[in-house]
Parts: C-alpha cells; sequence; structure tokens
C-alpha cells in the first residue's frame, strides 16, 4: 500500500487549465481516469487528509503510485477525452455504468435478396431497419414469434435457406404457415419484399391501420359467409393486439426518449433506464455502482450519459431526441453538443418537473429504488462468501500478499496433437473475461504438459516484463502528450502480474511454472497447482500437498478458477482441431486455395457433409467447376471408400439416378 505523498506532485508543477488526469499502480495500469475544469484544484483534493476520503477514493489513492495529466481546450474535449481513456484502459477504481451485454434489437435486413426478421446485437449494419431496444431479448423473440402467422416474413438463417432450396422443401415454419417460403418460390422476391415492408410499418408504430385494415376484410369476409377466411383473419387481429398489450403507451406517440432513473447513498448509486419508442416502453436496463468521488448527482448523470451513449454515435434511434434525467450533467450545454455530435441531429437533455413524463420518471425511479434495495442484500452474501474465500486461501498457501488477481493455466491435447494452453483470469474473486488468452503450442515445447506449460509461462511473463520495460509517458511533472489515434489503439496486452498463478496438474506442473519464472528472475509471483484426483494442493519445493477442507470457500475458489481454464482450453482445442482436420483433408487437392476450401464449407458446414454430396452438388459452390468438383470427390472417397450412398426406390429396389 503506498503512501500518497511519496508520489504528490508539486502544487506549483500542476496546471490551473482544463484537464483530463490518470492514477498509475506500481505495474503501470491505469486505474482511475477523471476530469476536472481545474486540474490544480483537482489533484490537489486526492492529497489530502486520508480520514476526509471516501473509501474508494482512499483506497485508489493508496493503490496508485503515480499520476499524469494531459491538458486540453476547454471542457467539452476533456469530456471526449475522458471518455477515451476510460473505454481503453477499463480502470478498475472508475464508475462503470455499463455491464456486458449490448442491446438486443429487431432486425430486418432489407438489403437482402430475400429480407430477414432477427434480433441483432452490435454494429449496426448497412441496409437493415432496427427495432427497439428490447430487453431482454425473450421479448423480441415473442413479438415475432407472434407476429409471423400476420407477416410471415423469412426468419431463417442463410444455412438453413440455401438447404431449403437445395431440397425444394421449407422448413418446418413454412409448414405451419409462419414462413411464406420464398426458398422453394411459393413467393416471389417483390412479393416477400412487400411483406417485410409491411411488417416494418407496423413495428414503426401503424399498427391501428393494419388493424382497422384487417377488422374491414374480417366484416367482408362474414357478409361473404366465408368463415374460414374470418377466423383466420380475427386471429391476425388478436395476434397484432397482443403485441399492442405488451407495449402499452405511456406518452404521446410521437415520443422517442430514454428516462433515467436514479438513487444513491454515500457509497453507491442505482440507475435504471426506460427506453421509450413511438410513446411505448420497448426496453429496461439497470446498473448499480460503486463511487469514487464524493460526486453530486449532476456529476453521476454526466458520467452516466457519457458511457451509456458513448459507443451509439451514428446509430440514429439508440441515441433518441430526448434525454430525460433527475437532475442536470455537470456540463449540461457541453454534454447536449457533445450527445448531438454523436447522434447528427439535436439532442434534448432535460429534467421533466410536470405531467405523464414526470410520472414516468417517478416510475423508473422507484424501479432504481427496488434494484438498489436487493443489490444490497445479494451483495452482502455476495462479498461475504468471496472475502473469505481469498482470505481462507491466502492463510493456507501462507502467502504474505492479499491475493488481488489469481491467473490459472491448463494444457489441452489428443496424444500430443493440437497442443493448446489457456489463461483465465479472477480479480477480487470474480472473472475478468477481457484478460483471457489462448496459446497455440508447437515444437519442442509440445512433447509433454510440463514442457507445454513451461513454454506458456515463458511467454505469458516475457510479455508482462516486455511492457514493464517501457519507459513511462512522463517522468519529472507528471504532464503527457494527449494521444495519437495510433497509440489510442495500442493496449499493453501483459503489463499487470497476477498475485498468484494455478497451474492444472500436480507436483511436475507446478515445478515446470516456478523453473519458468526463476528463468526470468520474476521471484514475487507465487505458483501453486490443483491435482484433478484427490483435488490437492501443490507448492513449489515440497514434498507433500496442502490438503484444503472439503468445505473450504478457498478450495471452491480454486476448483472454479480450474475449471474455467479447463473449458476455455478445451474450447479452443476443439476449434483447432476441426480446422487441422478440414485442412488434412482438403489442402491435398489440386486447384484448391484458401478461398475455395472457405466456399465449400460455407456451403456444406462440415466435411462430413461435403463427403455426404454428390460432384454434382459440390459444382454448386461458388468458384468450384466439373473438374475440381471431381477432384474434391476422389480426394473424400479415395481408393475403397464406396462414398456416398445411391439413391433407392424403396418400392421396387431400383437404384436412381443421382
Amino acid at each position: 500500500m503506498a503512501d500518497p505523498a511519496s508520489y504528490r506532485p508539486k502544487p506549483g508543477d500542476i496546471p490551473l487549465d482544463p484537464g483530463v488526469y490518470r492514477f498509475r499502480d506500481p505495474h503501470g495500469r491505469v486505474i482511475y481516469v477523471g476530469k476536472a475544469k481545474s486540474l490544480r484544484s483537482r489533484l490537489n483534493s486526492y492529497f489530502a487528509s486520508p480520514a476526509g476520503l471516501l473509501p474508494k477514493t482512499r483506497a485508489m489513492v493508496t493503490t496508485a503510485a503515480s499520476v499524469e495529466w494531459t491538458t486540453v481546450g476547454s471542457e467539452l474535449e476533456a469530456l471526449q477525452l475522458e471518455y477515451t481513456w476510460i473505454k481503453e484502459f477499463n480502470p478498475r477504481f472508475n464508475i462503470m455504468f455499463r455491464d456486458d451485454k449490448s442491446y438486443p434489437y429487431l432486425a430486418v435486413t432489407m438489403g437482402e435478396k430475400f429480407p430477414r426478421v432477427q434480433v441483432m446485437r452490435g454494429e449496426r449494419r448497412k441496409d437493415t431497419r432496427y427495432f427497439g431496444p428490447f430487453y431482454p431479448a425473450r421479448a423480441i423473440r415473442e413479438t415475432v414469434d407472434t407476429l409471423l402467422p400476420v407477416f410471415p416474413v423469412r426468419s431463417c438463417s442463410a444455412g438453413v435457406f440455401k438447404r431449403a432450396e437445395r431440397s425444394g422443401r421449407p422448413c418446418l415454419l413454412g409448414y405451419i404457415g409462419k414462413c411464406s417460403a420464398p426458398c422453394i418460390g411459393r413467393i416471389s422476391p417483390e412479393d416477400h419484399r412487400e411483406l417485410a415492408s409491411q411488417f416494418c410499418a407496423f413495428m414503426a408504430g401503424e399498427g391501428k391501420r393494419f388493424i382497422s385494415s384487417l377488422e374491414r376484410q374480417m366484416a367482408d369476409a362474414v357478409s361473404r359467409l366465408d368463415y374460414e377466411a374470418a377466423a383466420r383473419l380475427r386471429d391476425n387481429i388478436a395476434a397484432m393486439k397482443r403485441v399492442f398489450e405488451r407495449n402499452v403507451v405511456v406518452l404521446s406517440e410521437d415520443t422517442d426518449a430514454d428516462v433515467f432513473g436514479l438513487t444513491e447513498d454515500e457509497l453507491e448509486a442505482s440507475v435504471q433506464v426506460f427506453h421509450v419508442r413511438g410513446g411505448r416502453i420497448r426496453g429496461q436496463r439497470g446498473w448499480v455502482v460503486e463511487k469514487v468521488e464524493d460526486a453530486g448527482t449532476d456529476e453521476l448523470v454526466e458520467h452516466l450519459l457519457q458511457q451509456v451513449y458513448g459507443e451509439e454515435s451514428g446509430l440514429d434511434d439508440r441515441i433518441p431526441r430526448q434525454v430525460l434525467v433527475p437532475a442536470l450533467p455537470a456540463n449540461p450545454e457541453d454534454v447536449t453538443a457533445w450527445l448531438s455530435g454523436l447522434r447528427g441531429a439535436k439532442v434534448d437533455v432535460r429534467v421533466p418537473r410536470r405531467g405523464d413524463k414526470a410520472a414516468l420518471m417517478e416510475t423508473v425511479r422507484q424501479n432504481a429504488e427496488q434494484a438498489f434495495k436487493l443489490h444490497k442484500v445479494q451483495r452482502a452474501g455476495d462479498l461475504t462468501t468471496r472475502s473469505r474465500a481469498l482470505q481462507e486461501l491466502q492463510e493456507a498457501l501462507d502467502l504474505p500478499v492479499a491475493l488481488l488477481r489469481i491467473e490459472c493455466f491448463d494444457i489441452s491435447h489428443v496424444q500430443g496433437t493440437n497442443v493448446v494452453a489457456s489463461m483465465v483470469v479472477m480479480e477480487d474473486g470474480l472473472p475478468r473475461k477481457s484478460d483471457y488468452r489462448k496459446f497455440a503450442i508447437t515444437g519442442a515445447a509440445a512433447v509433454d504438459d510440463t514442457a507445454a506449460m513451461y513454454d506458456v509461462i515463458s511467454r505469458r511473463f516475457r510479455h508482462y516484463l516486455e511492457d514493464k520495460s517501457a519507459p513511462p509517458p512522463s517522468a519529472a511533472t507528471g504532464e503527457i502528450p494527449a494521444p495519437t489515434e495510433a497509440e489510442g489503439r495500442k493496449k499493453a496486452k501483459f503489463a499487470y502480474p497476477p498475485n498468484l498463478v494455478v497451474v492444472d496438474g500436480g507436483k511436475p506442473q507446478v515445478g515446470a511454472a516456478s523453473r519458468a519464472l526463476a528463468d526470468l528472475g520474476i521471484d514475487d509471483v507465487f505458483v501453486v497447482g490443483l491435482a484433478k484426483r484427490l483435488e490437492e494442493v501443490w507448492l513449489p519445493d515440497s514434498d507433500f500437498p496442502v490438503i484444503l477442507p472439503r468445505a473450504s470457500e478457498g478450495l471452491y475458489l480454486l476448483q472454479r478458477i480450474r475449471d474455467e481454464a479447463h473449458r476455455f482450453a478445451i474450447t479452443f482445442h476443439r476449434q483447432k482441431r476441426g480446422k487441422s482436420m478440414t485442412a488434412s483433408v482438403l489442402d491435398e487437392v489440386p486447384g484448391l486455395g484458401p478461398a475455395k476450401r472457405k466456399a465449400l464449407l460455407d456451403q456444406f458446414g462440415s466435411v462430413k457433409k461435403l463427403r455426404a454430396a454428390t460432384a454434382e452438388e459440390i459444382e454448386q459452390a461458388k468458384g468450384i467447376g466439373p473438374q475440381l468438383a471431381l477432384a474434391v470427390t476422389a480426394a473424400l472417397h479415395p481408393a475403397g471408400d464406396a462414398g456416398p450412398a445411391p439413391a433407392v426406390n424403396m418400392t421396387t429396389g431400383e437404384i436412381l439416378e443421382s
């Protein structure tokens, strides 16, 4: 634990200008990023008496070993640079409102010949209509399932669509009336596109028009005594109304807004947001975050908007026209200008005082309050369990340091082939999946598990030493230049070392890992092994294992990280083995390059299905001619292989031509 006075810059060296600052730990890892109207005033507040700091702020300044800053021309530039650095470094002590899920949207791929309805996340695609966001994703699937009998638009994947085209038979949805089956020509491309356009119009808020039209058609069918048609129309009307009932109108139908509610105490804050599109609630999200600084509600709102919308640039309705918040952000003009720039159109950030919007915000606030209470109950048990597990493990292994970061390594192979390794990470007893790594092992290192373990540990910590030896951006004053675009993309991959390395195995694997660290001159990282048979914990230079009680939380923690490493390694091994098996069969075909191999696998999905195909079917793949199709067939069916079974007439026994 560092003394903040040991790295405190001289007050006169810190500028009075606006800027962005970042604290680093002894390993050079950025642990906190902040911005200030006056850098000198803000940074000096961190070096006041520790007793006057919030607990998390006190933990941050005692974990840090240096502080550096960049001056900018305005508070708007500071806002943009702060978000860039938070996104790049993912600092441990920053308020992070984002979770690990992206927004689920209902998408219609209007750019395809036959548009498809599906659930999409992440980056938006060209020529695709989006509706939402919906949360959870189950709400989208229920909506689509309800509307497909009314608008039977294609919803199958490209692979299913191609198989139906080749076989001349639609999938199950085509048989039960939830798809118009464009794959077999049951509907023309033009009519199917019109059907997709109607689906989009309904989702865009024109539902009343469609319901009124169907009601008129139903009345006409009844007058013609066509009761079957009237019953179908009645069912379609009921389906449309069910979709509308799930999305109750809460505001006027021309309202697109995100409504934020917030409740907080001295240490944490809970946030909920309702996404309102076309006056209807399309989705809901929530976060609970820890405070670092003694931030007011206005600063919390600023951080919230900065992180929630930071990656939504140019994405139309992902940033709505109105953002309703419980309090204006600390710099309302700059935040509004920034959001408007991201959206490409004006964004109105305001606090509703009366009417329906204020009533809805109160509902959102009540949701945040309930989520906060639930979080506190769950967190109390979770924190106690994790703290006890880490403490038990530290005491059982007699380690002098707290186990803030644990890394576990596992080797996976089949009889020495396709040898791979995994590295998984836990920080504060929780998985940190962004730091997981995969290793491919070749050459002499692939001889056995101990050689592979030595190779993996050496490679991981060689990278750490390389990152550690890189010179810091500033030495004397702490001032650093603003990052260039190339520098912003460059990230240290292994810059943060673990307190404990866990290897999957017994004494041999532990010995190999210890030798690798010793050969690199690293003596402040501890190594243990967890043997599967009796769950024994092995230490270096020890003839006897440590036996943890079966009910020990520390043993449970080791088992969880070991099993996660094993899962991650097995997944990578299967991927590599599948690729190598494919390559070994198709690489020997003359004239079949990487692009054509990929076209074949895209067409058939696997080597097994490709082996069952005829030369004529193989010829249908992109870039495959008659001669090449015959060569592929010959490679897949060498001499003595009967090849795919011929088609037989089950009545006469006659062999049919392929």
